[in-house]
């Protein structure tokens, strides 16, 4: 297994083994649906594991929020099940409604998609990865609930600003800048924090006999090596808009959607200004002419959004 960034171009759907998605939050109004939608479209798997709060039910169960692009994902997922890709549910902190299914049976299938706990993925080079969410290593969580409620909330007001920021930003002619990974990266408690999480979950899987072990929660893709276990996580769907992939030989990769969806804007900007100034500079050709100069907006690579 290594470690790979990828972004993917091609307007063909892109075949991998496997997929990791996590942290999607269905159900609040950062969750970034529509990219998601187009992920799943220009990307196929054998496996996709959906690895907890792909629904938000803490912040659903205050103000009902469920927009067609939210419903659209489900369905999506639901037709790749029905069309014979293997897709496994783990839930998390934010979609545990979920859990209290599983009370009552180890194993459950809605729709062709089955939900468990955790999970044991074996790559194609035979590693063996332990898949789960990852709240449970979070001390926060499991023993002061409303504290990690209370964060929850803090984190919605992050989002909240950082929407109103980048809005400006937008205006300004500024890329998008992520305010709430700023204040990770700062606040040392966060940078701590993320430290001795990533550690726990990576000594609990080396415990276990796994090559490796991949979680969500904490909205940071990574891939690193911590002592004899690869420790992978697969971000979010909120602001880096990432996911892990297998290849069909094993190797592992970071998908940064986000950046691919950064470089086309860029370029349909760019497409549109040279456009502009075209306009304003260019003396108009004789019709019998015309065709032998080169159009003057060049075709837009992927991701073309619908």
């Amino acid at each position: 297994m290594s470690e790979q960034s990828h972004i993917h171009n091609d307007t063909a759907a892109c075949q991998q083994r496997t997929l990791w998605i996590s942290d999607v939050h269905l159900g609040t109004k950062d969750c970034s649906a529509q990219a998601l939608l187009d992920f799943l479209k220009h990307h196929d798997a054998e496996t996709i594991y959906l690895v907890g709060d792909i629904i938000d039910g803490w912040q659903l169960r205050k103000r009902w929020y469920w927009p067609q692009t939210h419903n659209d994902v489900i369905q999506k997922l639901l037709r790749k099940a029905r069309k014979g890709t293997r897709i496994i549910y783990i839930p998390g902190n934010h979609d545990e409604f979920i859990r209290s299914y599983l009370r009552h049976s180890p194993f459950l299938g809605v729709g062709g998609i089955e939900i468990v706990d955790e999970a044991m993925h074996v790559t194609a080079d035979g590693k063996r990865i332990w898949v789960l969410h990852g709240d449970l290593f979070d001390g926060v969580v499991q023993n002061m609930k409303w504290l990690a409620r209370l964060g929850d909330e803090l984190y919605m007001l992050a989002l909240k600003v950082n929407r109103w920021l980048n809005n400006w930003r937008a205006r300004m002619g500024f890329d998008y800048w992520s305010l709430s990974q700023y204040l990770k990266s700062k606040v040392k408690n966060a940078v701590s924090y993320i430290d001795d999480f990533e550690h726990a979950v990576a000594t609990e899987a080396e415990r276990r006999g796994c090559d490796a072990v991949l979680c969500g929660h904490i909205h940071r893709a990574q891939i690193r090596q911590i002592g004899n276990v690869t420790y992978l996580n697969s971000g979010d769907w909120v602001e880096s808009l990432t996911a892990i992939a297998e290849d069909f030989n094993g190797k592992l990769s970071i998908i940064e959607w986000g950046k691919t969806e950064q470089i086309a804007k860029r370029k349909m900007n760019d497409a549109l200004l040279r456009a502009k100034q075209t306009s304003r500079t260019t003396i108009p050709m004789p019709a019998s002419t015309y065709h032998e100069h080169e159009p003057i907006v060049d075709v837009l690579p992927y991701p073309n959004h619908h």
